[in-house]
């Protein structure tokens, strides 16, 4: 259902006179002299308001007729990132447009594709589109086959891949079909579509990610920097540089290989260079990387919550994880020690378990061991690497667990059964699950109600419990972005609200 007004239009129409980043990825321009639909920060010049229908998709848009602009290009946009904890139908749009974000979403044909997201959610396929309807005036087909096209559109004009591995990445069944599809959405064959843009170099493709202001760039390469591995990742903080190796599971194999990020934050966007080995995975990768920079939050609507109580935080991020599974054990590690040490003992599994790597760069020459590899490892061999007995049961239990399946530690898993499932590993307490779940479960509402440097930072008082009782009744105000709250309270900048002020009689 749409619920706009004549005024909501006038505003949007303000934000693209402006170009304001802040808008990007919030709504889509269809101009109805050209047929086109544009991101708000558009460089072309401004259509007439008469001319401007306005869009929250670039699926209602392409519904409506419109093509994606070749200059702005709607693929480079951040992603949705709305959340609502009362209206069931919102919530059930939210979850499901987030599966269809995820490129493992996308392959197999459209039938069995949309009966497994509805399997997922818990509803029938049927119930799915009807709620898509009434909602987005568009079926969950209609946003999956945007979604694939957009990123066929983004790898067609910015890597050298052929137009066979473009179609395999972007979830195409057949090279026939994919052709079909690019001719009847965009008018333009993928050979076309390729002469319009930009072909990347050979060997190190270059993609350009954006994301809404503001973001500090500074602290987010400092958190990086500060948990490095030797091996694994590296930075230039100077530079405003990240690079690291990785390994991907899609649904075509597993791929290996580095990617690095070079950030631009005058342009509201970074570049993502991948290796060879990665490409394949490509837009698995770009979603990964939209998830660790935390690219798709809408820093609006968080200060609107939060901004009384932390002001300064605007542009602080929740990072997430290039992959849930080493950011776990990684958590496993930091319980009780300092940044430091963590990073020094997980530096010792790296060398140990790690998978060795051939990389341009001598820096980058390890992977992160495998949960397969360290579910094998004995307490003995984790042992000579200095990590206590405790953490040595622990680790050997959450990566047989995920070995076997039986532990999801992706975006999509089930929020209450996963840090049930992560509780009841030995060793694993609440404020692991909930670090694990505000990272690698990207939950932006978790708040790990027992964290001692929380109690510090919001001056409470009593015995634990106590404390932990006064922690949890502070955070209510700050539902649903407690995540972004644990992060500006451990930077210092919670600020107690004035009292009221009385009110007085006049005179």
């Amino acid at each position: 259902m749409d619920t706009r007004t004549a005024t909501d239009d006038d505003a949007r129409y303000l934000a693209l006179c402006a170009r304001d980043a802040r808008f990007d990825g919030r709504f889509f321009t269809g101009v109805t002299s050209t047929g086109i639909y544009c991101r708000p920060v558009c460089a072309v010049r401004t259509p007439r308001r008469a001319n401007c229908r306005f869009f929250d998709h670039a699926a209602q848009a392409e519904r409506a007729g419109f093509r994606p602009c070749l200059r702005c290009r709607p693929e480079l946009a951040p992603l949705s990132r709305a959340w609502s904890t009362q209206d069931a139908s919102e919530l059930l749009v939210q979850h499901a447009s987030r599966l269809l974000d995820d490129p493992a979403q996308w392959t197999g044909d459209d039938g069995p594709a949309m009966q497994r997201l509805a399997a997922r959610l818990g509803v029938s396929d049927r119930h799915l589109r009807r709620v898509f309807e009434a909602r987005l005036g568009v079926s969950p087909l209609q946003v999956l086959h945007t979604r694939r096209l957009l990123a066929a559109k983004q790898l067609l004009t910015d890597t050298r891949l052929s137009v066979s591995a473009v179609a395999a990445a972007s979830g195409f069944a057949s090279l026939r079909r994919f052709n079909a599809a690019l001719l009847e959405r965009y008018g333009l064959s993928p050979t076309a579509m390729r002469r319009r843009g930009s072909s990347g170099e050979a060997g190190s493709q270059a993609i350009a990610l954006g994301w809404r202001p503001p973001l500090d760039v500074a602290p987010l390469l400092a958190f990086l920097d500060a948990r490095r591995l030797p091996g694994v990742d590296a930075t230039d903080l100077a530079a405003g540089r990240y690079w690291r190796t990785l390994r991907l599971h899609t649904p075509s194999g597993a791929h290996t290989g580095w990617f690095g990020l070079r950030f631009e934050p005058e342009r509201h966007r970074v570049w993502l260079h991948a290796s060879d080995g990665l490409l394949p995975a490509l837009p698995t990768l770009i979603w990964r990387v939209r998830a660790l920079c935390d690219l798709d939050a809408d820093p609006h609507a968080i200060e609107a919550v939060l901004g009384t109580h932390f002001p300064g935080g605007a542009g602080l991020r929740v990072l997430g994880a290039i992959d849930g599974f080493e950011l776990a054990v990684r958590a496993v590690l930091g319980q009780q020690v300092t940044v430091a040490a963590a990073r020094t003992l997980a530096g010792r599994l790296v060398a140990r378990f790690g998978e060795p790597l051939d990389t341009p760069d001598p820096a980058l020459n390890r992977l992160f061991p495998t949960p397969q590899a360290l579910a094998e490892a004995s307490g003995e061999g984790l042992g000579t690497l200095g990590i206590v007995r405790q953490r040595q049961v622990a680790i050997q239990a959450l990566a047989r667990a995920v070995a076997d399946g039986a532990l999801d530690l992706g975006p999509h898993a089930d929020l209450a059964a996963t840090t049930r499932a992560l509780t009841a590993l030995p060793g694993i307490g609440a404020w692991t699950a909930q670090y694990i779940a505000m990272r690698a479960l990207r939950w932006p509402d978790a708040w790990p109600a027992a964290d001692i440097a929380l109690h510090n930072t919001l001056g409470l008082s009593g015995t634990p419990r106590e404390r932990e009782r006064a922690c949890e009744a502070l955070a209510r105000a700050w539902q649903p972005w407690r995540s972004y709250a644990v992060l500006r309270a451990w930077a210092g900048l919670y600020r107690a609200a004035p009292p009221p002020t009385p009110a007085t009689d006049s005179p």
